[in-house]
C-alpha cells in the first residue's frame, strides 16, 4: 500500500518541483532593456517628452493650423485665438513653423547621428582591434580631426557650400563630427580584444569579422547608444546654431531659422517674445530629453545606478 502510494505521490513531487524552478529561472532573467528604461524617473521623463516632439513632426500636416510659409494674418501680430504665438514681420504663423521645425531638428540629429556614429565605430573598431600600421594611421587621422577647431570648420564648409539645404548641413555636421566617438570606441576596444573569450575565440578559428560583430560589438551596445544619443544632440544643436547664423536653406522652416528671423525682424524691439522664446524653449526641451535618456541607458551597463 506503501509503494502504491509512493508511486501515486511521485508525478506529483515531480511537477511541484518543476514550478519552482521554472520561477527561478524566470526570475534569473532580470528585466528586460525597455522596463530599466521606463523604471528611471529621468529616462522616463526624457521619454515622454522625445515621444511629443516626434507626433508633432509626424503629425505635423494635421496638427498645423496654417502652412507656415503663408502670409495668414497681419504682419507682428500677438497672440490671439487665430494665432496662439502670433504671426512674424512676413504674417506667417508662428505656431505653425514651430511645428513643423520638429521635423528638422529630429531629422538632421537622426540622420546625422546615425552617420556620425557610424563612421565612429567603424573607425574605433578598426583602430582599436588591429595592430600596427592600420591602427596609426587611423589614430593619426583621429587625433588630427579632433584637434581641428569644429565651429570654425563647419561654419567655412557651410559658407562656402554651392548648395544650401538640409542634405549639405547633415554631411557637414557628419564628416565633423565622427572623432571623439571613434576615440572612445577605440579604448574600449583594446580593453576588450584582451579578454579571455575573445583569446578563446582566436583559438577557435573565427575570422576577425565575426569577433567584432558577434563578440566585441555586443558588449558595446551601451556605448554605442550614447555615441548615437550625444552625436544626434550635436547634430541638432549645430543645424540650429548654422541656420540661426543664415547658412542654412532659407525655405526650409527649422528652429534655428526662426530665431534667425526673429532677430532680424526685431522681435524684441516689436514685443513678440513668443517668436523669439519657443523656438529657443523647444530647442531646450528637445536636448533635454535626450539629456535624460541617457540616464537611463547608462544604468543598463551599470547595474549600480538602478534605483530600487
Amino acid at each position: 500500500m506503501s509503494s502504491a502510494t509512493s508511486i501515486q505521490n511521485e508525478p506529483l513531487g515531480v511537477e511541484t518541483s518543476a514550478v519552482p524552478a521554472q520561477r527561478s529561472n524566470n526570475a534569473g532573467r532580470g528585466p528586460r532593456w525597455y522596463v530599466l528604461l521606463w523604471r528611471d524617473p529621468k529616462c522616463r521623463v526624457g521619454l515622454v517628452l522625445l515621444a511629443v516632439f516626434v507626433l508633432a513632426a509626424i503629425l505635423a500636416p494635421w496638427i498645423a493650423p496654417y502652412d507656415p510659409r503663408a502670409a495668414v494674418g497681419g504682419p507682428s501680430e500677438g497672440p490671439s485665438g487665430a494665432h496662439w504665438l502670433g504671426t512674424t514681420d512676413s504674417g506667417e504663423d508662428v505656431f505653425s513653423q514651430l511645428i513643423w521645425g520638429a521635423r528638422t531638428s529630429l531629422l538632421v540629429g537622426l540622420v546625422a547621428g546615425l552617420i556620425s556614429t557610424a563612421i565612429g565605430l567603424i573607425i574605433g573598431l578598426v583602430a582599436g582591434y588591429s595592430q600596427g600600421i592600420v591602427d596609426e594611421i587611423l589614430s593619426f587621422l583621429t587625433n588630427l580631426a579632433l584637434v581641428v577647431p569644429v565651429l570654425p570648420l563647419i561654419v567655412t564648409l557651410a559658407s562656402y557650400s554651392p548648395v544650401r539645404g538640409i542634405g549639405m548641413i547633415i554631411f557637414v555636421i557628419s564628416i565633423t563630427g565622427w572623432a571623439y566617438g571613434a576615440r572612445i570606441k577605440r579604448s574600449q576596444v583594446i580593453s576588450l580584444r584582451t579578454r579571455d573569450y575573445i583569446s578563446a575565440a582566436r583559438l577557435a578559428g573565427d575570422s576577425t569579422p565575426r569577433i567584432i560583430l558577434r563578440e566585441i560589438m555586443p558588449n558595446m551596445t551601451s556605448l554605442i547608444v550614447v555615441g548615437f544619443m550625444g552625436a544626434a544632440l550635436g547634430a541638432i544643436g549645430g543645424e540650429a546654431g548654422l541656420s540661426f547664423l543664415g547658412l542654412g536653406d532659407p525655405q526650409t522652416v527649422s528652429w534655428g531659422a526662426m530665431l534667425n528671423q526673429a532677430n532680424i525682424g526685431g522681435a524684441l524691439l516689436t514685443g513678440q517674445f513668443a517668436w523669439l522664446v519657443a523656438p529657443g524653449l523647444a530647442l531646450a526641451l528637445l536636448i533635454t530629453s535626450f539629456t535624460l535618456i541617457n540616464f537611463g541607458i547608462d544604468t543598463l551597463s551599470n547595474p549600480q545606478l538602478r534605483e530600487g
